[in-house]
């Protein structure tokens, strides 16, 4: 695997992803991408976020179905290829946002999709509709952190009614990332905003 052409961030990702999956027995899709957000060179938005969505799913999906390190390493880098072609500014420019996408990378990997398939060629194209309707119904400007958490709790729902795949099920999520975003930060029209308390998991 020859990660030197891309930089700190995706490596980042991609290592601690296989670090985790050799070290650990299960794997939380929610809990894998949080701590994968919490490192110091990943920016409030940027787009390795379109990277780290299918990373993280892959990552617990692939545990829980007992799949090799090499396998996910193989996978892993086919994700970040794919991921390279969401630009920057995709939710605006394109009106898709790669956190969405991102869930359609995910599962396309996962059930060896591509564009002759059947039903799962449906399913890659459903998950991402599901996603990308969820995260209309707040408002912009945009937020990769708040259209992230939302594509994981879909990406979550989602593997587990189609796909039969438990992969942790998020019982509520806090945005600990908002002060870098204050210009842009929806704060009390986010779900993910309340600080004083621990708040219900975005309903999706």
């Amino acid at each position: 695997m020859d990660l030197k052409s891309y930089d700190d961030v995706t490596r980042y990702i991609t290592e601690e992803c296989l670090l985790i999956y050799k070290g650990k027995d299960t794997i939380q899709a929610m809990e894998l991408a949080l701590h994968l957000m919490d490192f110091p060179k990943l920016k409030m938005h940027c787009p390795q976020h379109h990277y780290l969505i299918p990373a993280a799913m892959l990552t617990a999906s692939y545990k829980t179905q007992g799949r090799s390190v090499e396998s996910l390493q193989s996978d892993l880098m086919e994700a970040m290829m794919r991921a390279k072609n969401i630009l920057p500014a995709f939710c605006g420019l394109y009106g898709s946002c790669g956190a969405a996408v991102g869930l359609g990378i995910y599962l396309s990997i996962l059930t060896d999709s591509n564009q002759y398939s059947v039903h799962t060629w449906a399913l890659t194209n459903k998950v991402v509709g599901e996603c990308l309707l969820k995260i209309s119904e707040i408002d912009g400007p945009r937020c990769c952190k708040r259209n992230s958490y939302i594509a994981l709790q879909i990406g979550e729902k989602f593997s587990k009614e189609e796909l039969g795949l438990d992969l942790g099920t998020t019982e509520s999520i806090q945005c600990t990332h908002y002060q870098k975003n204050l210009e842009e930060c929806k704060k009390g029209e986010c779900p993910f905003y309340n600080f004083s308390t621990p708040i219900e998991v975005y309903k999706v």
